[in-house]
């Protein structure tokens, strides 16, 4: 048996996101109501400088009440490509453009109650560009190596999952995958 939805009813609709509350029998034969955060996905970058170090921004984030250290990301545009997306947040939020781009993989950061899919890329042969902020972001730019940006992770000073995400993927890659 697979899942059943029976109804669905849209809860809010945001700037960003779309909560909608589905009533489904499960595979098990259970029936329940789920409430569901319906993203248009996102992407994020690791920026590579020539030195090897990545740029990284502090950035507040009022949902968890302060700054946070992350990689460039934003929502993608209705039918932008992923890419597209990253090219545009990595030149709006850190002041860099890239000459050589390299998808990492996707993730899906909070499953149990969305489904975003974040798309990571890895960036390089960076140059600088103007910086466009949105007027809601407020954020610094840094640059650290990547073997202190993947100490940040083990310590705790990085706590945002794409971020975690897609610096893992550049500092330990794929068995058979040169390291960047």
């Amino acid at each position: 048996m697979s899942v059943v939805v029976h109804q669905r009813k849209e809860i809010h609709q945001g700037r960003v996101f779309t909560l909608v509350r589905e009533k489904v029998t499960l595979a098990n034969g259970v029936t329940v109501d789920l409430d569901t955060l319906r993203h248009p996905g996102a992407s994020a970058v690791v920026p590579m400088t020539a030195d090897g170090s990545v740029v990284l921004i502090r950035q507040y984030r009022h949902a968890v009440g302060g700054y946070i250290w992350e990689i460039p990301a934003g929502t993608l545009n209705p039918r932008e490509d992923p890419e597209t997306c990253a090219v545009r947040e990595l030149a709006e939020e850190t002041g860099y453009r890239a000459g050589s781009w390299r998808k990492l993989g996707e993730i899906t950061p909070v499953p149990g109650y969305s489904d975003e899919r974040i798309h990571l890329f890895l960036a390089e042969d960076l140059t600088l560009a103007d910086q466009n902020l949105d007027a809601d972001e407020i954020l610094d730019v840094h640059e650290f190596p990547l073997e202190t940006a993947v100490d940040m992770i083990a310590t705790g000073e990085i706590q945002d999952a794409k971020t975690i995400c897609a610096l893992l993927r550049v500092g330990c890659p794929a068995k058979g995958e040169p390291r960047s």
